[in-house]
């Protein structure tokens, strides 16, 4: 039996979201998955589901544990987006009801007066109730394939929360590395500020003793001077991350203050091991890519609506009244009057609407596959990236932490020597730009490293389950 290329992909689809399977056969997906990561190194290949669910807790940090979970109470997109599902439920329930009958009643009393040719006047008043029931048949399946669109998109809904609330995670987490980066980094540079008074302090008394002259000494003043002129600039950066977790957790600035505080300022640790799967697994996992494939699930079930709707429908209705000149009387049979309609009714002329709508409908389903098909691609390519910034960073960190080694010896060397007139003061100067600029690398390496395995498990689709 032959299926297009857009069936073979929206069963793959059905199958792995676990639902809203279709009344075709299950061949293989045509968007092609490697059956395991080009990049995955060292990383265990086992079921990720455990690792990936609150990620954030192996990072051994509890001030980022504390950022995160209030964020994802209270931050205000993650509230729109709860309250984007109650909406798409309540759709998908309205669209329900159109599969059933709908029944109206009404119910009325009349009083009429006339006069009468002898200069009287005479009145009747009538009582009536009654009941209107109609149904549409759905003969072709257009509403039920209304109906399993509402379903898939109260689906996308759904994972555009999850994918919110990783998305969220993520970012508090890398913001959050910035700031603890930054924080350490401020720190590096006031350690150094203080070898460098030292040293200017050291240049200045061998002027004075006539050891050393106004350049030795001005240099020596300039190199802390353009030392301390990093501190507004690290400042200025530490208070604007603040800030900026601030807004993520849905609060005004310094609203975080209380959640840093007390907290150790160090980076957090990345987990030893992390089971991330094999590619198949991502793509299941992944909030975007389910969005993506319940997209394009509505978009067929429209489709088959689309198509359905060319076909004649057929209602059925029916009615019951009841009419009386008092209330005593209105439930007697003979008060009562009921008739049943059925109608069937076909589309003859419409000047090509209704054709119009099937192939709107039809180009709406093919940009899904391909957006689909897309997200695909992205969640693999996002992964490799990720994995392979895991290894690197971790090779370029523990490169840097053996020159950084090495640079502290030879600026307490240089120093020594310099005190007992061994050196030049322009070698004390080279060993301390080098000090300070190798601790900076090691300290963004570091940064880099951590925000790597956000970035990883990002892509690997954690942070949202419970």
């Amino acid at each position: 039996m032959f299926m297009p290329r857009t069936s073979f992909l929206i069963v793959s689809v059905s199958l792995f979201l676990g639902g809203c399977t279709l009344p075709t056969p299950a061949p293989k997906s045509e968007v092609e998955l490697p059956a395991a990561w080009k990049n995955a190194g060292r990383f265990p290949v086992a079921a990720p589901g455990k690792d990936l669910s609150r990620w954030w807790g192996r990072f051994g940090d509890p001030a980022l544990n504390r950022l995160i979970a209030t964020a994802l109470d209270e931050n205000p997109d993650i509230a729109t987006a709860k309250a984007r599902v109650r909406e798409s439920r309540a759709r998908q329930d309205a669209q329900r009801a159109a599969l059933f009958p709908s029944v109206d009643g009404s119910a009325s009393r009349s009083a009429r007066s006339s006069n009468t040719d002898l200069g009287g006047t005479t009145s009747s008043t009538s009582y009536s109730a009654n009941l209107s029931a109609s149904w549409d048949a759905d003969l072709f399946g257009r509403n039920r394939s209304q109906l399993e669109a509402a379903a898939a998109n109260l689906g996308a809904t759904e994972e555009n929360l999850h994918s919110a609330q990783a998305g969220l995670a993520a970012e508090i987490a890398s913001t959050y590395v910035t700031l603890r980066t930054n924080e350490s980094r401020l720190s590096v540079l006031k350690r150094n500020l203080t070898t460098r008074e030292e040293t200017a302090q050291l240049a200045n008394w061998r002027l004075k003793a006539g050891e050393a002259d106004t350049l030795e000494a001005n240099q020596a003043q300039s190199s802390l001077e353009s030392a301390r002129a990093g501190v507004p600039a690290l400042e200025q950066a530490i208070a604007q991350g603040r800030n900026a977790l601030s807004v993520l957790l849905g609060r005004a600035p310094g609203g975080v203050d209380p959640l840093l505080s007390g907290a150790s300022r160090g980076l957090p640790n990345p987990p030893q091991s992390l089971a991330i799967g094999i590619p198949a697994d991502t793509v299941r996992q992944r909030p975007d890519v389910r969005v993506a494939g319940y997209q394009l699930l509505a978009a067929a079930a429209s489709t088959r609506a689309a198509d359905a709707a060319r076909f004649p429908s057929l209602s059925l209705s029916g009615s019951l009244g009841l009419n009386a000149l008092s209330t005593g009387k209105i439930f007697n049979p003979e008060s009562t009057s009921a008739s049943i309609i059925a109608g069937l009714s076909a589309p003859i002329f419409d000047a090509g609407r209704l054709q119009a709508n099937l192939t709107a409908s039809t180009a709406a389903q093919d940009q899904a596959v391909e957006n689909y098909r897309a997200k695909v691609l992205t969640a693999l390519s996002e992964t490799e990236n990720a994995l392979i910034a895991c290894r690197r960073t971790a090779e370029r960190l523990a490169t840097l932490e053996k020159a950084t080694a090495l640079a502290r010896e030879a600026d307490e060397l240089a120093r020594q020597r310099y005190e007992a007139g061994e050196i030049d003061f322009s070698d004390v100067l080279d060993t301390q730009r080098s000090l300070l600029g190798l601790e900076d690398s090691l300290l963004n390496t570091g940064a880099d490293r951590v925000t790597a395995y956000i970035r990883l498990y990002q892509a690997l689709g954690g942070g949202w389950s419970s």
